[in-house]
């Protein structure tokens, strides 16, 4: 029986060990709190798009980009898929190490209806090991630009939900820095970014905009909400996407206007396509 109230009926405590979430003596200190509370936080939004695929089709898939060690793959799985008689969760992950070790684990846990590929996001497009089209496309602290690969991928596979916590993002920032002198000339709203600290967070956040209005001029309807407080992590946003297929007709003019007004013209192929 589990004797730690934070930890979910049924959830595998062999699980919780090997992910670290757990100490080997099987008890929770501040650091594997924090992460346990942020997974199942994330669960908690995740949950209801399951269901409501399984309620429609058979044969679940979730993809997860930018994997790291799976805790997210590994969680879901545990806590919905072993319960159910189909599904299939599949982690993207460039890093081999991390790939070799989280296959290991699901082959020990014998969670046979996960797979783990050492490829990038692009090289997943098109990979025979992957359907043709897939249910959910997730993304959890996918650093910089590697959020908009994950997008990039959804979009190709038509998923019905993409579940994103972005991470990192520096891309914007630096072209926002590189220009800058040029948009003092250009707009007063070159001020918003003037101070390092302020491109950084500026950059940010505005990355989030324009991958909603991209998302939007797809026919996703979007979602923008807190994965957790703030006490606990400051990569904080959470943006949930339903696809609608009905386009938000002046998604794709704004993110034109938003790019072109702040000098970041230069990331058109990015954020518009």
């Amino acid at each position: 029986m589990n004797s730690i109230p934070e930890i979910k009926t049924g959830q595998s405590i062999e699980l919780l060990k090997e992910l670290h979430i757990l100490t080997r003596d099987g008890k929770l200190n501040q650091d594997s709190r924090r992460k346990l509370k942020q997974v199942y936080h994330l669960y908690h939004f995740i949950e209801p798009l399951l269901d409501e695929v399984l309620k429609t089709r058979q044969g679940l898939t979730l993809v997860d980009h930018g994997a790291g060690k799976s805790y997210l793959g590994f969680i879901l799985y545990d806590l919905f898929l072993k319960t159910h008689e189909t599904g299939h969760i599949y982690g993207i992950e460039t890093r081999k190490t991390l790939v070799d070790k989280s296959r290991e684990l699901a082959g020990n846990l014998g969670f046979e209806r996960m797979s783990f590929m050492n490829v990038t996001a692009e090289e997943s497009i098109c990979s025979p090991q992957l359907p043709k089209r897939v249910d959910i496309v997730t993304a959890l602290h996918a650093c910089n630009t590697a959020t908009d690969d994950a997008i990039k991928f959804a979009l190709h596979k038509q998923a019905k939900f993409i579940v994103l916590a972005p991470c990192c993002q520096a891309e914007v920032a630096s072209v926002l820095n590189k220009h800058k002198n040029q948009s003092f000339g250009k707009t007063t709203l070159s001020e918003i970014w003037r101070h390092p600290l302020h491109t950084r967070e500026f950059g940010s956040h505005l990355t989030n905009i324009l991958r909603c209005l991209l998302l939007e001029s797809h026919g996703y309807q979007v979602t923008v909400t807190e994965l957790v407080g703030w006490e606990h992590s400051m990569k904080n946003e959470l943006i949930i996407a339903r696809r609608k297929e009905t386009p938000r007709k002046n998604a794709r003019e704004r993110a034109e206007q938003i790019l072109l007004k702040l000098n970041l013209e230069e990331l058109r192929e990015r954020f518009i396509y």
